[in-house]
């Protein structure tokens, strides 16, 4: 298992791509034991022949199709109308926009791409910093991973047998809380800066945003209403979103041809294989640690905090902070996951709660240095350098890191409407 653990972290450490830096450890390890090799090929095939699994195609899917349809841009001119004569209504405005997004894509790099793309520009232009700026949009990005629908959530449930549902609805929650702790800092920061819009929006101006965005808002009430209301399952509801969206953008907002939906189905199969090879590689690794009896290794070093299961959470979430900052959520999860869970058993930790606080790693993770996706996404987006944007997100990170262990030590904020729709 060292053997395993160096060669991971020695890829990480010389920046190589994580699905190889997940899969040729195991690989070599492999080969080293002797092991056939097709053994490898099969075990990473069954890392994602899991049916939960199916929904995440249908789901990149539909998010990009909203991005090309017109969808994400509606609600963004929604959000500034409802919030933009405040303070802080622009920065306000786009962290809805991202709740908002992220409510219809479930990818927090593409909030950052769709959001930022537009947002950006606002914030700067009305006198936010660019600092500010960047670090607002970077972060609020990572709402994408905790509100429904998620993939980080279907990988999470295949991995440890719950249900995608609960986790879906387990999600709100925390979601609105982390929004409303960046909503929080940005009427803050207006205030202190004393930022405002002078402009008045009227209300005729703001039930024609609603009336144009009214489409775009019906998405997450079909995915979520037809789940809760046991129409369908998620994966069903995937398919369903993704018809929807191509009904939208082809007939109602017309910004969708046959060319452009060709494009789409490209580069959904495209971002589809990223994820999938990165589901595989990590659930090979997962199966090389178990066979190294990783778990009991886990288990026997928490041995001595067991009988604190505050102290055993406290440890977990410096665990995910740490693994956040270098891995993405996919990956990180599928690694995780098998060792946590029969911790949490023990302490009597709700899986669908270790679920949530999970993914609220993975999405602080998201814009952490060194290797926070959001921040790489950010350069492009904003046409700065690395240093720059990973600077402006600390103030965000800490607000991240608050809300982290608030939602692991309130579990009624993740389980509260589960429990009560479920």
């Amino acid at each position: 298992m060292m053997l395993l653990i160096i060669l991971l972290l020695l890829l990480l450490a010389l920046g190589a791509p994580i699905y190889i830096a997940l899969a040729l450890p195991a690989l070599i390890t492999l080969a080293i034991n002797g092991v056939e090799p097709l053994v490898f090929a099969q075990r990473m095939f069954g890392g994602i022949d899991k049916f939960a699994l199916m929904a995440i195609p249908l789901f990149i899917f539909a998010a990009t199709l909203m991005g090309k349809g017109g969808m994400a841009r509606r609600i963004l001119v929604l959000a500034d109308a409802l919030v933009g004569r405040f303070y802080g209504g622009t920065a306000v405005g786009t962290v809805l926009s991202c709740l908002f997004f992220g409510a219809l894509s479930g990818s927090s790099p593409a909030t950052v791409v769709a959001v930022g793309g537009i947002t950006y520009p606002m914030l700067v232009g009305n006198n936010y910093s660019k600092k500010f700026s960047m670090g607002l949009v970077t972060s609020a990005s990572s709402l994408a991973l905790l509100i429904p629908p998620s993939i980080t959530m279907i990988v999470y449930a295949s991995s440890t047998g719950t249900s995608v549902g609960q986790l879906f609805m387990a999600g709100v929650g925390p979601g609105i809380v982390l929004a409303i702790g960046f909503i929080l800092y940005s009427v803050w920061y207006s205030y202190k800066y004393k930022i405002r819009i002078t402009s008045e929006i009227t209300g005729r101006q703001i039930w024609d945003a609603f009336k144009d965005a009214s489409w775009a808002l019906g998405v997450p009430v079909i995915i979520l209403g037809g789940i809760y209301a046991g129409v369908f399952t998620p994966t069903e509801s995937a398919s369903v979103a993704a018809t929807y969206a191509i009904m939208v953008g082809l007939v109602v907002y017309k910004e969708l041809n046959l060319k452009t939906l060709y494009q789409t189905c490209i580069s959904s199969a495209l971002l589809t294989g990223q994820v999938m090879i990165l589901c595989a590689s990590a659930a090979v690794l997962s199966w090389m640690l178990s066979l190294a009896q990783a778990q009991l290794l886990f288990t026997n070093i928490l041995e001595p905090f067991l009988g604190s299961p505050t102290m055993v959470l406290i440890i977990m979430i410096i665990i995910l902070i740490i693994f956040g900052m270098f891995i993405d959520p996919t990956p990180f999860v599928l690694l995780l996951a098998p060792l946590f869970a029969p911790i949490a058993n023990m302490i009597g930790l709700d899986l669908i709660h270790l679920g949530i606080i999970m993914v609220a790693g993975g999405a602080i993770g998201m814009y952490t240095p060194p290797f926070g996706l959001n921040l790489f996404v950010g350069m492009a987006t904003y046409k700065e350098d690395f240093a720059s944007v990973a600077l402006s997100c600390i103030p965000f990170i800490v607000i991240g890191v608050i809300f982290l262990f608030v939602i692991a030590f309130a579990p009624e904020i993740s389980l509260w409407l589960p429990n009560r729709l479920w």
